[in-house]
Order: structure tokens, then C-alpha cells, then sequence
């Protein structure tokens, strides 16, 4: 895989090994609730650089296009051969092939996850642009039907320490062992992940067509499997009523509660920025399913392979990246207004 990304400033100083370690939590076969496919998954990068690293191994940006790329080693295409002629349930296959009139069926192509290894890069590169306070932590709120409990405490930082990417250590194993279940079963979980953004200043957003809660869902609902987003009680707060649901305002960029989101009018208020994402299901399992063919015909369909039983663990710093890439943005576009850092 390989990925241009364009609008980097220059002069930006870029910790490479802050990149490769993005790469590493989104890398499959890790533990056993992962795809077994070993991908080192190594970034080299080809342009946008100045030649010279400082001592610390840091490399700075040029102001020109950054070209990177990023080797498949451990590719299975005859694991498809099979499919070449039928149609995956619930896959971008059949899709894919009526607007294109030809498909990839080793993997799914354009429409495999595979491709969001590229959004990472250029995530882990955006967030390095971003101001030091600006702090993006996604992690898994609810997963094969678990979630933290209302009111439990936990620390957002130990979603990293599990390969649940549960932040709450008993839902954390709980949900291990559902997910081994589900691979022993042949079938997938889907579930939540939360995002939660301190720092970000107010200010950020326009006010129309580029709301801050659009920009973020534009790029969310992007992500392979996503199929849901809110901001801050989102659809609870649909049944709510404007007297509870109402941020009362302590203080310039404080408020008493934070139902919003952190967003108001597409703008950024200075609050925490809130999101949830839904993902289905992984939609390649070992259970037989009814399909068709090429030709319309009904035919009986096993997805055999190297899967992931769900997406959510690798998924969280692709989370991470498209907000990182969302925020850099308006946080490039807000300077560039006030001719000042936000």
C-alpha cells in the first residue's frame, strides 16, 4: 500500500517512530482475537522529507506532498480464488461490481480494510501538527453485545494495555472471552468506539456547510464497517428535554455538563470533544450463507481465510487518525484567519 498525503506545512519536525507506532496498534495478528496475517507493516517514506534526520531521528516536512509506502508481506490471494465467481454477503462485492463492471475479489480491493493503513500514516502525521495539549483517545465502549457500565470508572489510557482495547478492566475480559467464543463459532461481533478529544480549543468549525460535527462524521462514516456516529448524547438526547439537556455555561469555554459534544453551531466550544462510532459486525464468516453468482444463480457460500472476529480493537487508531486529520484542517484554517496560532 502506498498514500500521498498533501498540505503538510513545512518545517513541521515528524517523530517517525510516533508514525510507525500507530501502525503497530492497527497491525493484525497480534493476539488471539485478531487476524493471524503477519504484516510488520513497516512505513517507508519516499518524499516530502528533508534528507537529514536530527539527532533524535526526527525528520522535517518541506511544504511538499509526502509520499510514503507500506509493503504487503503476507498476502493470501488463493484464499479467494473460490469467490472469484459469487458474491460475499453483506461484502462491497456485488456493489463494487454493478458500478464498475469489474471487481477485485482477492480481499475486496479498494473496499478492503487493508487500505486504512494509509489513514494512519497520515493521522499519526496530522497529529504531530496539532498543538501538544490537543490529546485524541478512542477506545471500546461496547463490543459482541458488552459494555462499561453506567458510572464505571476507568482510565481511558488502559484501552492500549488490553487487546480489547476496553478501557474497564472486568468488561475488558469479559469481552475477551466473548470474542474467542464468536472465533471458535466461525461468526464476528460488532460494537462502539468511543473518542473522546481534550484540548481542542473553541473556534474551531465554520458554520454551515463545514460544521465541526459534520468534517468529523464525514470522515468517521469513511472508516470500512462504520455504520453509526454521535456527538455527545446524540440519539439519548433525542428523548431528552431542553432543561436537562441544556450545557449550563460557568465560565469562557466551561460548562457545567458537556451533552453537546464539545461542538456548538459546528464550532468547537473549548469542551472535551465527544463522539461515539457504531461498526457492524465483520461481515466474513465461517458459517454457510446463501448467495448468488455472477449469473443471478443461488449458491451456498463459506468465507474461509484470515479474519478478524471484530474490527474494533484494530480500528481505534484509525478512529484516532481521521479526527487527527479532521481537527489539523480547521486547526491550519483557524490560524490562517486570525494570522495567529489558535
Amino acid at each position: 500500500m502506498g498514500g500521498v498525503l498533501d498540505g503538510m506545512p513545512a518545517g513541521v519536525w515528524i517523530d517517525v517512530t510516533a508514525v510507525q507506532s500507530a501502525l503497530d496498534r492497527r497491525r493484525p495478528g497480534q493476539n488471539d482475537i485478531t487476524s493471524p496475517r503477519k504484516e510488520m507493516d513497516r512505513v517507508q517514506f519516499l518524499s516530502g522529507f528533508h534528507p537529514e534526520a536530527d539527532e533524535l531521528g526526527q525528520l522535517q516536512t518541506l511544504g511538499t506532498p509526502i509520499g510514503f509506502l507500506i509493503q504487503n508481506v503476507d498476502s493470501h490471494s488463493a484464499d479467494y480464488a473460490a469467490l472469484k465467481e459469487q458474491f460475499r454477503p453483506s461484502h462491497a462485492d456485488y456493489s463494487y461490481q454493478a458500478k464498475y463492471g469489474v471487481r477485485d475479489h482477492r480481499g475486496g480491493g479498494r473496499s478492503s480494510a487493508r487500505e486504512t493503513v494509509c489513514r494512519v500514516v497520515g493521522g499519526a502525521l496530522a497529529q504531530q501538527l496539532l498543538p501538544q495539549a490537543i490529546k485524541i483517545r478512542a477506545y471500546v465502549e461496547r463490543m459482541a453485545g458488552l459494555g462499561i457500565p453506567d458510572g464505571a470508572t476507568y482510565n481511558m489510557e488502559d484501552a492500549r494495555n488490553h487487546p480489547t482495547g476496553c478501557p474497564h478492566a472486568e468488561t475488558a475480559i469479559a469481552m475477551e472471552n466473548a470474542l474467542i467464543q464468536r472465533k471458535e463459532e466461525g461468526d464476528t461481533a460488532g460494537g462502539v468506539i468511543a473518542c473522546h478529544v481534550e484540548g481542542v480549543p473553541a473556534g474551531l468549525g465554520e458554520p454551515v456547510f463545514d460544521k465541526l460535527q459534520a468534517r468529523l462524521a464525514y470522515a468517521l462514516m469513511g472508516i470500512n464497517a462504520a455504520k453509526g456516529v454521535e456527538f455527545g448524547r446524540g440519539f439519548a438526547g433525542a428523548e431528552s428535554r431542553g432543561s436537562l439537556e441544556n450545557d449550563v455555561i460557568l465560565s469562557l469555554g466551561r460548562t457545567a455538563s458537556n451533552h453537546s459534544g464539545g461542538i456548538q453551531g459546528g464550532i468547537s466550544t473549548g469542551m472535551p470533544l465527544f463522539m461515539r462510532l457504531a461498526f457492524k459486525p465483520i461481515a466474513s464468516i465461517k458459517t454457510p450463507q446463501q448467495s448468488v453468482d455472477h449469473q443471478g444463480n443461488p449458491v451456498i457460500i463459506q468465507v474461509d481465510g484470515r479474519h478478524d472476529p471484530a474490527v474494533l480493537p484494530r480500528a481505534m487508531p484509525i478512529v484516532e487518525a481521521m479526527v487527527a486529520l479532521v481537527l489539523a484542517d480547521f486547526y491550519l484554517a483557524q490560524r490562517h484567519q486570525t494570522h495567529s496560532d489558535v
